[in-house]
C-alpha cells in the first residue's frame, strides 16, 4: 500500500499569542459550525426513530426502511466532490447556505410520505442536497488551522454529531409521543418537520456570520492575519503538498485517496448501521415506549462528548492520528461484543452501547485530521469530498446488508459481529497504510 505522510512525534506548542489568536478563531467559528452540524445530523438520522412508529402508519418492510436509509448516501456520494469544488471557488458563506436551505426544505417534506416511492426519491434528495456540508467544513477549517490544531478543531465540531445524537433519542421520542395527533398529523410527521425547518434558517444565519477566508475576517487584526499565513504555509510545506495539482488526473492517481477511501468505507458503513438500528435494537431488549427508547439511546453519547474532545486533545498534544484512531476502532468492536453477549441484560447492553459510542464517534475527527493532512494541498478540496463521497457508500450498502443479515438469521447478534470486524479492519488498513512524519518547524517545541 501506498504510505502517506502523517504528522507525528514532537509535542507541538504555541505563543501565548498565537493560542489567544486561535481561541478568537475557535469562538468566532465553532458554535455557529456545532450548531449546524447538530441540525445536520438530526435531519440524517431522525428516520431511525421515525420508523418505529412509521409502521402503524406506512406499512414499509424492513428492506423498505434500510434502502430509505441508504439511498441517503446515493445522493451525497453523486454531488459531493462538486459541492466542494464548487465551495473553493465561490466560497464557505454561499455554499452553507445553498446547501443548508434546500436540506431543510426536503427534510421537512418528509412528513408528507405516503409511498416507498416518494419515500425513497425524498431520501435522495436530502443526501443530494446535503452533500458537501460535512467535507466542506472540514476544508473550510483548514483555511484557519494548521495541522497540529486541527484535531481538537475538528473534534469540537463533530461533537455536534454527538450532541445531535444525544438529543435526537429524548426530542424525538417526545415529539412522536406527545405531538402526535396534534392538527390531524402523526408524531413521526411533526418530527420531520420540526427538525427540518431551522436548517433553512441556520444556512441564512451562516451566510450573514461567515467569513470566506481569515483574509476577509475584519475581526482579525492584521499581525493575526500575518501570523496565521505563516502558520498556515509552513503546515502545508511540513506536509510537502507542493508538487501537487487540483487536475481530475492528479485527484483520481492520488494513492493516498484511495486509501482513506477504504478505510471510511468501512468505518462509515459499521458507524451508520449501529446509527440506523440502535433504536430498533433497544426496542428488541423490551423497551417498547418510543421515549424510553430515546432516553436510553442517549446515554453513550452524553457520555462521548467529553471523550470525544479528550482523545481530540491527547491526539493534538503527541501530534499523532493513527494509533489514536486505531484505539478508537478497537474500542468500538469491544462495544459491538458487550451487546452480543448481553443479550437480555438491559444495565450491560446499555454499557456495551456507552463503549461503542465513545469509540466511533471519537474516530471520525481522528479520521478526517488524518486526511486533511494526508491529502496534498493542491487537491484538497477534491480529495477530502472525493474521500467523503466514496465513504458515504459503506452507510448506502450496509444497512441493507445487515437488512438481509438480520432476516436470515432471525437475530441482530450476527451482523454486530459485522460491524466489529469492519472497525477492526478500517484500523488496520489505516496504521498499515500511513507512516510518520515531522512538524513544522515553527511549531515544534524546542529541544532545549
Amino acid at each position: 500500500m501506498a504510505h502517506a505522510p502523517l504528522p507525528t512525534g514532537p509535542v507541538v506548542t504555541y505563543s501565548p499569542e498565537d493560542e489567544a489568536m486561535f481561541s478568537k478563531i475557535s469562538w468566532r467559528l465553532l458554535p455557529l459550525l456545532v450548531a449546524c452540524y447538530i441540525i445536520a445530523f438530526l435531519d440524517r438520522v431522525n428516520i431511525g426513530f421515525a420508523q418505529l412508529q412509521m409502521r402503524e402508519t406506512l406499512a414499509f418492510s424492513d428492506a423498505a426502511y434500510a434502502f430509505g436509509a441508504g439511498v441517503f448516501f446515493i445522493g451525497y456520494f453523486l454531488c459531493e466532490v462538486p459541492s466542494n469544488l464548487i465551495l473553493e471557488k465561490i466560497g464557505a458563506r454561499k455554499t452553507l447556505l445553498r446547501i443548508m436551505f434546500c436540506w431543510g426544505v426536503v427534510a421537512s417534506c418528509m412528513m408528507f410520505v405516503q409511498s416507498a416511492g416518494v419515500f425513497y426519491v425524498l431520501r435522495f434528495l436530502l443526501g443530494a442536497f446535503e452533500a458537501g456540508f460535512f467535507p466542506g467544513i472540514i476544508l473550510y477549517l483548514t483555511y484557519w488551522y494548521p495541522g497540529p490544531r486541527r484535531g481538537k478543531v475538528i473534534a469540537v465540531f463533530m461533537t455536534g454529531a454527538t450532541i445531535a445524537y444525544l438529543l435526537a433519542g429524548p426530542l424525538s421520542g417526545a415529539i412522536m409521543k406527545y405531538m402526535d395527533g396534534l392538527m390531524g398529523y402523526r408524531g413521526w410527521q411533526w418530527l420531520f418537520v420540526t427538525q427540518g425547518l431551522p436548517a433553512s434558517i441556520l444556512g441564512i444565519v451562516a451566510y450573514l456570520y461567515f467569513k470566506d477566508k481569515p483574509e476577509d475576517a475584519n475581526w482579525l487584526t492584521a499581525s493575526e492575519k500575518t501570523r496565521l499565513r505563516k502558520l498556515l504555509d509552513e503546515d502545508a510545506a511540513a506536509v510537502g503538498h507542493g508538487a501537487s495539482h487540483g487536475s481530475l488526473r492528479a485527484l483520481m492517481g492520488t494513492p493516498q485517496v484511495w486509501v482513506m477511501s477504504l478505510v471510511y468505507f468501512l468505518f462509515l458503513g459499521a458507524t451508520y448501521v449501529m446509527v440506523f438500528w440502535t433504536p430498533t435494537l433497544i426496542k428488541g431488549w423490551g423497551v417498547k415506549d418510543v421515549f424510553t427508547v430515546g432516553l436510553l439511546s442517549s446515554i453513550g453519547p452524553a457520555v462521548t462528548i467529553f471523550a470525544m474532545v479528550l482523545i481530540g486533545r491527547s491526539s493534538d498534544r503527541h501530534n499523532e492520528r493513527r494509533k489514536h484512531f486505531m484505539f478508537c476502532c478497537t474500542l468500538s468492536a469491544i462495544g459491538a461484543l458487550i451487546l452480543i453477549f448481553t443479550q437480555g441484560t438491559l444495565a450491560l447492553s446499555v454499557l456495551g452501547l456507552i463503549v461503542l459510542t465513545i469509540g466511533q464517534s471519537s474516530s471520525t475527527p481522528l479520521f478526517f485530521t488524518a486526511t486533511s493532512e494526508v491529502i496534498p494541498k493542491k487537491i484538497a478540496a477534491g480529495g477530502i469530498a472525493l474521500v467523503s463521497s466514496l465513504g458515504n457508500l459503506g452507510p448506502a450498502v450496509m444497512p441493507s446488508v445487515v437488512s438481509f443479515v438480520n432476516t436470515s438469521t432471525g437475530t441482530p447478534v450476527a451482523s454486530l459481529y459485522l460491524v466489529a470486524a469492519l472497525w477492526l479492519v478500517s484500523g488496520v488498513i489505516l496504521m498499515l497504510a500511513v507512516r510518520p512524519r515531522a512538524a513544522a518547524p515553527s511549531a515544534r517545541l524546542a529541544a532545549a
